[in-house]
């Protein structure tokens, strides 16, 4: 079992680029060593959105688990320590792999 929670981001006016090079250098080295697994990113430059996926190995319960510890975590806060508000609004929620 597997659980998918899709994060879609519009992105501050002008914030696409700088949004993207931290992403690219912060959350591969941060999500990973928590237990999550980057499933994909993609970015819609001409919308400014972001939009990426991350699982876990099991249920809701299990990722609301890893998210909790991952949130207090030395290694999120050092990620986002100066790092200036760059998403307007943020649409986080689990998705069904309705594919299979």
């Amino acid at each position: 079992m597997k659980t998918i929670q899709l994060r879609r981001y519009t992105l501050v006016d002008g914030a696409y680029d700088a949004f993207v090079e931290w992403w690219h250098e912060a959350m591969p080295a941060v999500r990973p060593p928590a237990g999550f697994t980057i499933e994909f990113a993609y970015g819609l430059r001409e919308s400014n959105e972001f939009v990426w996926a991350v699982s876990v190995a099991g249920d809701r319960d299990e990722f609301r688990r890893l998210e909790e510890a991952y949130l207090a975590s030395d290694a999120r806060a050092a990620v986002f320590e100066g790092v200036p508000q760059r998403v307007v609004r943020s649409d986080v929620g689990f998705v069904d792999d309705i594919a299979a």
